[in-house]
């Protein structure tokens, strides 16, 4: 195994994993009904691309699958 490409991966993924972690923190904050207003289909739908998200994640680790470019929008 090439130690910069291993080096690489490392610092990435620490780099990355974490601001998603904050990020999904942040989203989780969403739900606090005393600060914000949202229907329950806006909650499923959220919850729903989340979802998907981390299968596609699953799966790209599984199988090297890199074409995964779709924006979500309410």
């Amino acid at each position: 195994m090439n130690r910069d490409k291993t080096a690489k991966f490392v610092e990435l993924a620490n780099r990355r994993v974490n601001r998603a972690i904050k990020d999904i923190r942040l989203i989780a904050n969403l739900a606090n009904r005393q600060n914000y207003e949202y229907t329950d289909e806006q909650a499923k739908k959220i919850v729903k691309v989340m979802q998907q998200e981390v299968d596609g994640l699953k799966q790209s680790f599984l199988t090297h699958d890199q074409d995964r470019q779709q924006a979500f929008k309410l």
